[in-house]
């Protein structure tokens, strides 16, 4: 059994007992961690419960921007996509992808298609990588200044806005107004055309 036994209660609900427990495998109890699509949450407290005759872990997740919790198996959090937040120097190296500017011709090809563009993005953000959710949000905001977003791709902007925002801001320890402030300048607007030249929009 990993982990220090912390209390003991009753659980209605279900058949056995919570078990509460300080760390199973790579995670800790009041750890914030990053669950993909859906943001930061704390881990506040990990469980032991026998169901159906079987003896399960879970994570309880609390998010912090969102009144929900949830129980996650401990086996199957990495597959998941739950991951530690980002480290400093991760987060500098969102702001470059973030400040990079985007080919004409990639730029092209973003614009149409909306369904197929949407099923790639959403396969990237169920991944929880926040270098593929910073560059939808740096095409999306690219795209912003050329046409106008539709519904769909408007809802998908400010998804990765407000994802990468809470992690920006509680891993830089800034307010989320500047945190939004900083991503917002980062994406400059630059469109290179063909390799040739770069004019601001």
């Amino acid at each position: 059994m990993c982990g220090m036994i912390i209390t003991c209660v009753k659980n209605p609900s279900c058949e056995g007992l919570y078990l509460f427990f300080e760390r199973v495998a790579m995670f800790t109890r009041n750890e914030k961690v990053v669950y993909p699509g859906h943001g930061v949450a704390i881990i506040s407290c990990i469980i032991e419960k026998k169901i159906a005759g079987r003896v399960l872990q879970f994570f309880e997740l609390r998010f912090l921007n969102k009144d929900m919790t949830i129980l996650v198996p401990t086996d199957n959090a990495i597959a998941v996509g739950i991951r530690p937040l980002s480290s400093t120097e991760h987060i500098n190296d969102i702001f470059k992808v973030l400040a990079q500017p985007v080919i004409v011709k990639q730029l092209d090809a973003a614009v149409s298609n909306w369904n197929k563009r949407n099923k790639e993005y959403q396969g990237k953000l169920r991944t929880g990588n926040l270098l593929e959710i910073s560059a939808i949000y740096r095409d999306l905001r690219h795209i912003e200044v050329n046409k106008e977003l539709s519904f769909g791709e408007k809802n998908l902007l400010q998804q990765t806005e407000n994802l990468l925002v809470e992690e920006i801001s509680i891993v830089t320890k800034t307010e989320v107004t500047d945190a939004t402030k900083r991503l917002k300048e980062l994406v400059g607007c630059k469109i290179r055309h063909n390799n040739e030249s770069i004019r601001t929009v």
